[in-house]
């Protein structure tokens, strides 16, 4: 078993997840997104899914990104 670093919860089915040469130990998706999913800059939702990524601020859609940039925003480049 081991202990989720975000509950501390110690669980058998625990996993790991490496990003950025370092690897986190989590019990469940949610403490994982809790982490490691970025914020959207706008409305401060945490981006789960395809984000968008203006000069490396984060939104969670092309709508919040082109409020807080303005309307010129390219937004096709997705990441995820």
């Amino acid at each position: 078993m081991a202990t989720c670093e975000v509950c501390g919860n110690d669980y058998d089915k625990s996993f790991e997840v490496v990003t950025a040469g370092n690897t986190h130990t989590f019990d469940s998706f949610e403490c994982a997104i809790h982490l490691l999913a970025p914020v959207c800059e706008h409305c401060g939702c945490k981006v789960i899914g395809h984000g968008v990524e203006v000069q490396e601020r984060w939104y969670c859609c092309a709508h919040c990104a082109k409020h807080a940039e303005g309307g010129d925003v390219k937004v096709d480049d997705r990441v995820g």
